[in-house]
């Protein structure tokens, strides 16, 4: 196995640093929560990055298992026994963004072009299963990113789960301001003032982004599902004015994507995150896209980056 780690890499806050390289695009990768820290095409950057001294800003390119999102007050209940994971939200009281935050994952593979990461979940607070996820990133002969993200049950009796990915996307050094949003979704979710779901609702008004509306009028912290494919992948844009665009794409593993549009990513006066998530917030609570692995299964959740460079 190579190793294509940055020097700068064991000085890192987020641990080893992947570097993949194809044809005109390169992406970095880190081990700690199996995070896409950097990513561009033709010298334009897609996604948003930050300095190798800090932790991610925002949760800007983690992966998300086993639950994407929130729990309501971090208590689910399971076989009619309370399970209650840490608060790890203390401001809304809630458990966020799954358990694999502040982990470092073991590459088992890489080459230039791609890496294969995987950490294990442990029994825990509120979880009581023992499970890997995996990551795979890719660079393809176009010089897109391909992302596939495994869960796997190593317990001996079915376990929840719901899987996602926080990348915050960008065109270049085109201020999101100037840029639109576009995101093929029927409805969209709302949710009470600590962002938990409280039902889903027809698109209308500003969450119908199905045309594509500016940046700067989408300020929103929402989930979307029904979510529209053609031959089985969806795609979601951010286009600049100069026609320049970049897009998450996924297929039919994915049932939600999150958009927040945010003013305290740092050094951005607004940043735009198009999450693709198998299921939405407080799934362990609501059903809501919730899935159950049976002992030894495992199911995989396919996203990537296309660009029109």
């Amino acid at each position: 196995m190579t190793n294509p780690t940055d020097t700068a890499g064991s000085r890192a806050a987020t641990g080893a640093q992947f570097t993949l390289r194809r044809g005109d695009a390169t992406a970095t990768v880190t081990s700690l929560a199996a995070g896409l820290r950097h990513y561009d095409k033709a010298g334009t950057a897609l996604v948003e990055t930050y300095p190798l001294d800090v932790i991610a800003p925002g949760a800007a390119g983690i992966t998300l298992a086993p639950f994407a999102n929130r729990v309501d007050g971090g208590l689910w209940t399971l076989d009619g026994a309370d399970q209650q994971l840490d608060i790890t939200e203390v401001a809304r009281h809630n458990a966020i963004h799954g358990l694999l935050r502040n982990t470092g994952y073991s590459a088992l593979e890489s080459s230039e072009t791609h890496v294969l990461l995987e950490a294990v979940i442990h029994p825990q607070h509120g979880y009581p299963f023992l499970a890997r996820h995996l990551v795979r990133y890719e660079i393809d002969e176009a010089g897109h990113l391909r992302v596939a993200q495994t869960l796997v049950n190593d317990s001996s009796r079915p376990a929840p789960f719901v899987l996602g990915a926080h990348p915050y996307f960008t065109v270049g050094d085109v201020a999101a301001e100037q840029l639109r949003i576009q995101v093929h979704a029927d409805s969209y979710l709302s949710a009470d003032d600590r962002m938990i779901p409280t039902g889903a609702e027809e698109v209308s008004g500003r969450y119908d982004l199905r045309q594509g509306k500016p940046v700067a009028e989408s300020i929103m912290d929402t989930a979307f599902t029904n979510l529209r494919t053609h031959d089985g992948v969806a795609r979601h844009t951010l286009a600049a004015p100069d026609g320049r665009s970049v897009s998450l794409w996924h297929d039919g593993s994915v049932s939600y994507v999150h958009v927040f549009v945010t003013n305290e990513f740092p050094g951005r006066p607004l940043a735009v995150a198009m999450e693709p998530m198998s299921g939405p917030a407080n799934a362990f609570n609501s059903g809501d896209g919730l899935r159950w692995l049976a002992a030894g299964e495992s199911y995989t959740m396919n996203w990537g980056i296309e660009s029109s460079l």
